[in-house]
C-alpha cells in the first residue's frame, strides 16, 4: 500500500532575499499538494501565488522530458528527440573542436531553484576547464551592491531586528514582490509605533503598510539622498562622534554637499523642498532608523551605482551603523554577519589565463558574442533574451555562436529562437538542495524520481566532466557528500560539521553559526580604510567620482521614461515567462504597461487597450493598464517578457577598468534605460 508523506522543503522560486518554507504532500512518486510551512522560522507559513503555482510543474504537458536536437534552421522551433549520449557527444565534440576560452557558461535564476548546489558546480566546471564563466548577478542585484561596496556598507541588519527595534523604516525601492516575508515584520514594527516611509517610482503592495509614500522619477534616488544629507548637515542632525571615528573623507563630503539643496532636488524628484527636509529630519532624529533597499530595479539605469553609493552615506552621517534597529535592512545579494556555506571552489584554480577572460560585464559579453569570440554557449536556467539589456544586439551575437545548449524545465524564447540542443532539467522535489536566508540554512530533500529522462545539474556536469577528462571536478563520493562539503563551515554544539543526516534529524532547519542581527557593531567596514568612505580613492583611480553624485540622464527624442520590475504574480521569465503554469498564465496573460491617466488621455488610450511601445531600437506589443499609481511621464512593466529589452539601451554603466574595484561584486550591468512612445495598436492597424 502506498502511503502519503509530508515533506518539509523550500519553494523553488529563488526570490531572494525571501526564501519561503513549503510543506509538500507526496503519495508514491506523485505530488498531491503544497502549502506554506507554518514552522519555517523565516516565512512562518506564508507562500505566495508563485510558490503555490509551482505544483503545476509536475505532470505538465509543456514540461521538457527528453533531450531535443534542433531540426531545420534556428528560430523555426522544430525539434527531434535524441539520447543523452547523442547530446553529450554533440557538446563534447563542439568543445574539443575549439579553444576553451571560446566556450561560455551563463546561468540564470533557474539554476538556483535548489540553492547554490548547481550554480557552484557550474563555476567549478568553468574554472577547471578554462571556460568563460560569468557572474550572473550583473543582471540583478550587483549594481546596487557595487554602490554600497564603494561606500563600505554591504552587511545588513535582519528583518527581526527591524521588527523589534526600528522607530523609522524607509522602504527605498523595496517591494513585497521581492521580499514578501518582510510584511509581518513591518506589521510588528507598526504595532510598536514605528513610522514607515516608502520611496519608489510607483505605488506597490508595500504602500498600504506605509505612513508616507514618496513617488519619484526613475533614477532620481541619488538626488533625494544627497539632498537629505545636505539637510542633515545643515540642521545639525548628524552624529559628529561617529563621523570622526568611523568615516573617511568627511570634510570633502561636507563641502561637496553644499550644492545639493532640497530646492535643487525638488526640480529633479518632484518632491517639495520642505517635504525633503522633513523626510531628512524624521530619518535623522526619530531613531533608530533603518533603510531597506530594493535589490535590483532602482539601479537599472545609466548611473546605477549612484543611488546606493549616496544612500549608504545616510546611516553614517547619523550614526545608525552598528546599532539595533539601524543601518540597512535585508536586501537581495546581502546578508547579516555570520557564517555561510563553505567555499568548495578554493582548490579549483582557474585554467584560463587572465588576458583571455571576457569580464563579467554585460556590454563586453554582448560585444564578444557579436564579434564571434564564442563557439559554444551553455545556458543554465536562463532566458537570456529577456534578461540582457539591448536584446536586439544580443540576438545578433547569439546568431554567431556555433552551438547553443539550453538546460531548463520548459522551453523559453531564447531556446526557441537560438538553441541547437535542449537538455531537460529536474524540478526541485526531484533533486537535493540547500536554501539560505539571512539567518538560516534549509535542506531540500529529493522526494520524487525525475520525470521522463530529466537529469539534475550535478549529474550532467559530472558526466560531461568525465568525457572531457576533468578528473578533479567532483572529488566527493556522491551528492550527499558534496552537500556535506558545503555545510562543513557550520559546526554543531559538539564541534562537528553539520551534515545532511544531521539536518534531516533537525527537521531541515539550521540557524547559521555566528549570526548577529545587528551588522557592524565592531565598525569594521568593507573598504580599504575599514571605514565608511564618503571619499573613495578606488573610485577616483577607476575614473569614477570619488564622492557620491547624481548625474542627470541624457535627454531623449521620446517623451516617456520606461522602467521595469517585479510583481507578486511573476518571477523574471521563469516557466516560459509564466505561461507554462496555468495559475501564473491566468494572472499574467500578456505584457501589461502601467501608464498615468493623463499620459493615456493624451494618446487616446483606454484601460485594456492594445498598445505598441516604440523607440529608435524597436517595439513590442502590450496592453495598457491606466493607473495613477505611476507618475506622469513614466511607464512601467513587470520584467521577464522576452520583448521587453528590445527597447533598452545596453550601454555600459562603468568601464571595464572600474568593473572589479569592489571585491566580489562586478559593476558589469548594462543600462536598461529606455525613453519610449506609446500608441494604440488599433490605430497603428
Amino acid at each position: 500500500m502506498v502511503t502519503k508523506r509530508q515533506i518539509t522543503t523550500m519553494c523553488p522560486m529563488n526570490c531572494m532575499p525571501t526564501q519561503c518554507g513549503m510543506t509538500a504532500e507526496v503519495e508514491g512518486n506523485k505530488l498531491i499538494s503544497i502549502k506554506g510551512d507554518q514552522h519555517n522560522p523565516d516565512s512562518q507559513g506564508f507562500l505566495c501565488v508563485r510558490g503555490r503555482a509551482s505544483a503545476e510543474i509536475f505532470e505538465n504537458p509543456k514540461r521538457l522530458l527528453h533531450p531535443l536536437r534542433r531540426v531545420g534552421e534556428r528560430g523555426e522551433d522544430r525539434w527531434e528527440q535524441c539520447s543523452w549520449d547523442e547530446a553529450y557527444t554533440l557538446i563534447v565534440n563542439a568543445i574539443q573542436q575549439t579553444q576553451p576560452e571560446r566556450v561560455g557558461l551563463w546561468r540564470g535564476h533557474g539554476a538556483g531553484t535548489t540553492g547554490p548546489i548547481g550554480g557552484t558546480l557550474i563555476s567549478r566546471f568553468g574554472r577547471l576547464a578554462g571556460y568563460q564563466n560569468w557572474v550572473s548577478a550583473i543582471v540583478c542585484w550587483a549594481m546596487g551592491g557595487y554602490g554600497l561596496g564603494l561606500t563600505g556598507a554591504l552587511k545588513t541588519n535582519t528583518k527581526q531586528d527591524m521588527a523589534a527595534n526600528s522607530r523609522t523604516i524607509i522602504l527605498w525601492g523595496a517591494t513585497f514582490a521581492s521580499q514578501p516575508d518582510l510584511a509581518p515584520h513591518l506589521v510588528a514594527a507598526r504595532k510598536r509605533g514605528a513610522h514607515i516611509i516608502q520611496i519608489d517610482t510607483r505605488r506597490t503592495e508595500a504602500s498600504s503598510h506605509a505612513d508616507e509614500v514618496f513617488l519619484i522619477p526613475p533614477g532620481s534616488d541619488a538626488a533625494l539622498a544627497l539632498a537629505m544629507a545636505h539637510s542633515i548637515l545643515q540642521e545639525g542632525w548628524h552624529d559628529q562622534e561617529f563621523i570622526a571615528q568611523h568615516t573617511h573623507g568627511f570634510d570633502a563630503f561636507k563641502d561637496h554637499l553644499q550644492q545639493y539643496t532640497p530646492e535643487w532636488a525638488a526640480g529633479i524628484t518632484g518632491i517639495e523642498p520642505e517635504r525633503i527636509r522633513e523626510l531628512a529630519r524624521h530619518y535623522a532624529t526619530e531613531t533608530p532608523a533603518v533603510i531597506v533597499l530594493g535589490g535590483s530595479s532602482m539601479f537599472k539605469h545609466q548611473y546605477g551605482w549612484e543611488p546606493a553609493r549616496a544612500i549608504a552615506c545616510l546611516p553614517a552621517l547619523t550614526g545608525q551603523f552598528g546599532i539595533a534597529g539601524g543601518g540597512l535592512g535585508q536586501r537581495h545579494g546581502a546578508s547579516p554577519e555570520g557564517t555561510a556555506l563553505a567555499d568548495v571552489l578554493a582548490d579549483a584554480v582557474p585554467a584560463m589565463p587572465n588576458e583571455a577572460a571576457i569580464p563579467s560585464h554585460m556590454t563586453s559579453i554582448t560585444r564578444a558574442l557579436t564579434s564571434g569570440q564564442l563557439d559554444v554557449l551553455m545556458l543554465f536556467g536562463t532566458n537570456m533574451l529577456s534578461s540582457f539589456a539591448d536584446a536586439n544586439e544580443l540576438a545578433r551575437g547569439l546568431a554567431q555562436v556555433k552551438l547553443i545548449v539550453s538546460y531548463d524545465i520548459f522551453m523559453n524564447a531564447t531556446a526557441r529562437q537560438c538553441a541547437d540542443l535542449i537538455l531537460p532539467g529536474t524540478a526541485w522535489l526531484e533533486d537535493i538542495g540547500l536554501k539560505q536566508t539571512g539567518t538560516h540554512i534549509y535542506l531540500m530533500e529529493r522526494v520524487l524520481k525525475p520525470a521522463g529522462e530529466c537529469r539534475n545539474l550535478i549529474t550532467i556536469l559530472r558526466q560531461l566532466a568525465q568525457r572531457l577528462h576533468l578528473d578533479t571536478f567532483f572529488p566527493w563520493q556522491d551528492e550527499d557528500d558534496y552537500v556535506n562539503a558545503l555545510l562543513s563551515a557550520q559546526k554543531t554544539d559538539s564541534g562537528e560539521s553539520l551534515t545532511v543526516a544531521k539536518l534531516q534529524r533537525l527537521g531541515g532547519y539550521w540557524q547559521k553559526n555566528g549570526l548577529t542581527h545587528v551588522a557592524y557593531q565592531a565598525h569594521n567596514f568593507q573598504t580599504p580604510s575599514k571605514k565608511i568612505e564618503f571619499w573613495s580613492e578606488r573610485a577616483q583611480q577607476a575614473g569614477l567620482s570619488p564622492l557620491p553624485t547624481y548625474t542627470q540622464p541624457a535627454g531623449a527624442a521620446y517623451p516617456l521614461r520606461f522602467c521595469q520590475g517585479r510583481t507578486l504574480t511573476a518571477f523574471h521569465s521563469f516557466f516560459d515567462e509564466g505561461q507554462a503554469l496555468p495559475t501564473l498564465a491566468k494572472a499574467n496573460p500578456e505584457p501589461e504597461l502601467w501608464i498615468h491617466p493623463q499620459d493615456a488621455r493624451q494618446r487616446a488610450i483606454a484601460n485594456g487597450t492594445p498598445i505598441l511601445i516604440t523607440n529608435q531600437r524597436g517595439q513590442f506589443a502590450a496592453k495598457a493598464h491606466v493607473t495613477d499609481d505611476i507618475l506622469q511621464g513614466v511607464v512601467w512593466m513587470r520584467d521577464g517578457w522576452a520583448g521587453i529589452n528590445r527597447v533598452t539601451s545596453g550601454d555600459p554603466i562603468v568601464s571595464t577598468t572600474a568593473n572589479n574595484i569592489v571585491a566580489g561584486i562586478p559593476g558589469g550591468q548594462a543600462a536598461y534605460d529606455a525613453w519610449v512612445e506609446v500608441g494604440s495598436a488599433l490605430a497603428a492597424d
